[in-house]
């Protein structure tokens, strides 16, 4: 169970990464969620100390909440487009705390690995 996880997560880091391509700026998000899915891949294979996926963890719950808009107007997923500057903010702050939440889990999935 604990594989599929992981490679699920990698696998939809890298999906995420793949749709930033037409975002107007794929220079800061598509590294921030190939880090993601490094990461995801390197807990699957068992490399690394749990404290880096702690420490990425606490990166990005900081730039999450850096990222919150001024004026919370919601995700609107029903459309694509950009209505407001808050509602895109609210997105990349959504995706930063996906990637904050999956850390912290491989944090403690590495951490109870390396107590074995």
């Amino acid at each position: 169970m604990r594989k599929i996880l992981l490679i699920t997560f990698g696998i939809l880091f890298i999906l995420f990464a793949a749709v930033q391509y037409n975002d107007p700026d794929p220079q800061i998000w598509i590294p921030i969620y190939g880090v993601a899915a490094i990461a995801c891949f390197m807990a699957y294979a068992n490399v690394g100390e749990w404290w880096v996926f702690a420490i990425l963890g606490g990166i990005y719950i900081g730039a999450a909440v850096y990222q919150w808009p001024p004026k919370f107007e919601g995700f609107l997923f029903s459309e694509v487009g950009m209505r407001s500057m808050n509602i895109e903010m609210a997105r990349e702050a959504g995706g930063l705390a996906i990637c904050a939440i999956v850390m912290v889990v491989l944090a403690i999935i590495m951490r109870q690995q390396a107590r074995r």
